[in-house]
């Protein structure tokens, strides 16, 4: 018996047989064409990309009833990337140009794609690299299509994968759901942290797993018998019969525990001695609201407007960005936070990019506000369209990785600015909207009082903050041991915030990972928040630690974890935090 330690997703546990998904190639061929081949090549390429777009549509149009809408959102995103002139129409380009094959000029596209990705700051965004990666396997596995080659495990998976776990290097939406389908136990992959697509998935399809397992595919043989432990992140290699029996026990008391935690979802989050919680969910794609009406939220609390932006030629029109806002406002009758552009490159971030080489910003470059405030124009039909939309709704605008009062004020003239303008248009538009701030920099949440001054609502931004103040980047699983929301200057920053709030008498949210985990609900609620959001699939569990949770038993322990310095001592006194409150 022996355990390798990844990072767990969820709090299931999992006991089966290991089915080895390896997908990995040893090279990738690279040879010149002969003039004579080159049309012949440039169809066996577009033969790819149309029996790739064929499978994908095929899962997508056979999606069961019981797949959550992430899943669907996922691959709609890998039918677009599919769509991206990098992918589609510039490997044509250089196998016609320079006489190479099909297989190494997608490489080298694809490559110049993934380089983009890996420059944006933005954590939740730079995970789309993952999808680049995982259309690129797809088109690349049609055109190699060796006898050995391990797509074809994806063609012998139809059989029923009761008690069967499998270890990949990573798993795509449209494998996931398949797997699905087939009633896999768990998955473990090499790749992914905390807020990849492959742990969204996983969460969102309630299976257990474990990723950022470096090389599970080279430990671990078919057939081994595995127990995923998705809360403590163990995948335990042949376990002895006393492990056994305790992680079956386990898997059934938490079987027991969610059948309860369903009963939940029509019941208003107030905690024990009567403190009313806004519980709020995060969405991004028009497939988000059927989560949203499902989850039991009052509200959404971030609506990420990015991906009208991106996997396409043109930026967006301001009536075509009104027309999306009016759906989402029309289809939530609660209030909806809306975030401006934040994205991490120039102007031709992805609308409008002529030349797959461009300069790409760092992690503290030129983005979010800073990238609207250099760009009216790309800013300002983003600004008209949310007022004009804010008619049919209960909008909110926040702006995000806001530094300086000077960026704030000049955020805020330009608000006036297209106000003004819109009046003048003679266009109807709401003037009213609250104006909020996501409070993400270090340098924001240490003079948190002066933004909260200036704006009607604060939102902390965890998953930048935290990787900002810490100087991590949270994606790079290398430094994932790194990451560390009890680290006391973190928290502080947290309690800065929410101080800040309280003195200005304006509501502070939490929007960030953090939000969404029930081992931080009681230390938060210690500490003072009343507004959670995070992705509708954790709402029921945080509901739970809410509804079971006396803030006036909380804030002497959180006071403790807040002013201790050793981490051991600050997760031993967060496990007696919610041990002590009804766990």
């Amino acid at each position: 018996m022996f355990t390798l330690t990844g990072t767990g997703i969820g709090r299931g546990i999992a006991i089966g047989r290991a089915l080895i998904w390896d997908r990995s190639r040893s090279a990738i061929p690279n040879y010149r064409l002969q003039k004579n081949e080159i049309n012949q090549e440039i169809s066996r390429f577009s033969h790819a990309i149309t029996l790739v777009r064929s499978e994908l549509k095929h899962v997508q149009d056979n999606l069961p009833d019981s797949a959550p809408p992430e899943t669907a959102a996922f691959i709609d995103v890998h039918l677009m990337m599919l769509d991206d002139p990098v992918l589609s129409e510039q490997p044509l380009a250089s196998i016609a140009e320079h006489q190479i094959n099909a297989e190494w000029s997608l490489q080298n596209h694809s490559n110049t794609l993934i380089s983009f990705f890996d420059n944006i700051s933005d954590p939740y965004l730079r995970t789309k690299r993952e999808d680049v990666a995982q259309v690129v396997d797809r088109i690349m596995d049609i055109l190699i299509r060796s006898d050995s080659d391990t797509h074809k495990l994806t063609d012998n998976i139809d059989q029923v994968l009761n008690d069967q776990i499998i270890v990949a290097r990573d798993i795509s939406p449209a494998d996931a759901i398949r797997l699905r389908q087939r009633h896999l136990s768990a998955f473990v992959t090499s790749l992914g942290g905390p807020i990849s697509h492959t742990a969204i998935l996983a969460r969102s399809l309630a299976i257990p797993a474990i990723v950022g397992l470096h090389d599970v595919t080279r430990s671990i043989r078919n057939n081994d018998y595995l127990i995923v432990d998705a809360a403590s992140g163990a995948l335990i290699v042949a376990p002895d019969d006393e492990t056994l029996e305790f992680f079956k026990s386990a898997r059934e008391s938490q079987r027991l525990r969610q059948n309860e935690l369903s009963k939940l979802r029509k019941v208003h989050p107030v905690t024990a001695d009567g403190q009313p919680i806004k519980l709020l969910a995060n969405i991004e794609l028009p497939e988000d609201l059927d989560t949203f009406k499902d989850s039991g939220a009052s509200g959404v609390g971030l609506y990420r407007t990015e991906f009208l932006f991106m996997n396409r030629e043109n930026l967006p029109s301001e009536e075509e960005q009104y027309n999306a806002y009016c759906h989402v406002l029309q289809s939530v009758d609660d209030p909806v936070t809306i975030r401006t552009l934040d994205l991490g490159a120039d102007k031709q971030v992805d609308g409008g990019r002529k030349e797959p080489k461009v300069s790409m910003t760092p992690a503290l470059g030129l983005r979010a506000i800073r990238l609207c405030l250099s760009e009216p124009s790309l800013f300002k039909p983003q600004l008209r369209a949310i007022f004009r939309a804010a008619q049919f709704g209960q909008a909110r605008i926040m702006i995000p990785m806001l530094s300086s009062l000077q960026e704030l004020e000049q955020t805020l003239a330009i608000i006036r600015e297209v106000c003004g303008e819109l009046d003048r248009d003679g266009l109807s538009f709401n003037a009213n909207l609250p104006i909020g701030g996501m409070i993400e920099v270090p340098a924001a949440a240490i003079s948190a009082d002066l933004f909260a001054s200036k704006l009607d609502f604060l939102s902390i931004g965890t998953n930048d903050l935290i990787q900002y103040t810490l100087a991590i980047d949270r994606v790079d699983d290398t430094v994932n041991y790194l990451y560390d929301p009890l680290h006391p200057s973190v928290l502080r920053l947290i309690q800065n915030i929410i101080r800040a709030g309280e003195d200005a008498q304006i509501p502070v949210a939490m929007c960030g990972e953090m939000a969404g985990d029930p081992n931080f609900t009681r230390l938060l609620l210690g500490l003072g928040l009343r507004e959670f959001s995070m992705e509708p699939s954790q709402l029921l569990e945080i509901r739970q630690q809410v509804l079971t949770s006396c803030t006036a038993d909380l804030i002497e322990l959180a006071g403790q974890i807040l002013n201790s310095s050793d981490s051991h001592t600050s997760h031993r006194l967060l496990d007696t935090l919610n041990a002590g409150s009804g766990v």
